[in-house]
């Protein structure tokens, strides 16, 4: 197979898409290089149905911002395209049945990736080498893989886990500033007048978050507070040395077996700084001490390119899979017929 390099490498373009929380992100670049030629941005997130992830409200984004992209590269043709989407594992069904033939009657494009936003984001961070990967935003999730599988912690959404991001560290926030106003054991003054600066008189709280559907946004808009007082404060410091243990234990879940593999840290929790990272580094020390962390080579977008790239230019390295990385049009692998083993 053709790479990067070679000099029968093909001379087109690649698509790729990072559909989140906060909007999409949408990049057009060389195919064999995966430099990125133009990107749009748009904030508006895509909706959600009762199919999921709804296919047309992607696809009425994403086309004309596309088409604006290409208009200076003429007639070069879209090769393959990569969406990283958050919800895709859960909530793709719609995208998955829609988004193949349309993107082929728009584009010609003939290789399609379907990605899990954990997927973009370990390929954005690591590229396509084993390891472990740990996304924190609003919430967390850790993907791992040895090339051969994956495996995934976490990300189970605020009710149920995300434990160590930042809606869980926001909500453990206001729990300490709620003891503090009822004095009980366990709260924290300086949370308290936070809180109230913040939202106001603290009783009103349940009422202010408990009727709003984007609670995990309100949450975590509340970390960067336990973050400011961890250094004084050590109800809010105790918060953030169990956030750091939370994700610590979501890497060692996931990363591969034997040592030496890579771990990353990619996501906006982290730019909280030294009141989290420490105690994370500690964490991971312990849990860890043979992994190598390392700085994220790029973000989830990078990993979208990335992937549009490889599935260009035939060297796809990472595992597909039917709901974290699902192919398809040529680079989709053959169907087995079910209940028989491959012929080896």
């Amino acid at each position: 197979m053709d790479g990067p390099d070679s000099p029968d490498a093909p001379d087109g373009l690649v698509v790729g898409v990072d559909s989140g929380g906060s909007g999409l992100r949408i990049a057009l670049a060389d195919a064999a290089t995966g430099t990125v030629l133009g990107s749009r941005t748009s904030r508006e997130p895509v909706r959600t149905g009762p199919g999921g992830i709804s296919a047309a409200h992607f696809l009425e984004q994403v086309l004309p911002a596309v088409r604006a992209l290409r208009e200076p590269f003429g007639a070069r043709p879209v090769l393959a395209a990569a969406v990283g989407a958050a919800g895709m594992a859960t909530l793709g069904d719609e995208l998955r049945a829609g988004l193949p033939g349309a993107l082929a009657e728009a584009w010609g494009v003939r290789r399609l990736a379907l990605a899990a936003d954990a997927v973009t984001a370990y390929a954005g961070a690591l590229g396509q080498r084993p390891g472990a990967v740990v996304a924190g935003g609003t919430g967390m999730v850790a993907l791992g893989t040895d090339l051969v599988t994956w495996r995934r912690a976490d990300g189970w959404g605020h009710l149920l886990g995300d434990c160590g991001g930042g809606a869980w560290i926001g909500r453990a926030g206001l729990e300490a500033a709620m003891r503090a106003h009822d004095g009980r054991r366990g709260g924290s003054a300086a949370l308290l007048d936070r809180a109230e600066k913040r939202f106001g008189p603290v009783a009103g709280l349940p009422g202010l978050l408990y009727p709003r559907t984007d609670r995990p946004a309100v949450l975590a808009s509340f970390a960067p507070e336990v973050g400011h007082c961890a250094p004084e404060d050590p109800v809010a410091a105790d918060i953030l040395v169990r956030a750091g243990a939370h994700v610590a234990e979501a890497a060692e879940a996931v990363y591969p077996a034997g040592p030496g593999a890579a771990v990353a840290l990619t996501g906006g929790l982290f730019g909280m700084g030294e009141p989290l990272l420490a105690p994370l580094r500690a964490a991971l020390e312990e849990l860890l001490p043979h992994a190598r962390t390392t700085a994220p080579e790029g973000d989830p977008l990078a990993g979208a390119v990335a992937l549009a790239s490889a599935l260009a230019t035939g060297t796809l390295r990472l595992p597909v899979d039917a709901t974290l990385l699902r192919l398809f049009g040529e680079a989709a692998p053959p169907e087995r017929p079910s209940g028989r083993k491959p012929v080896s």
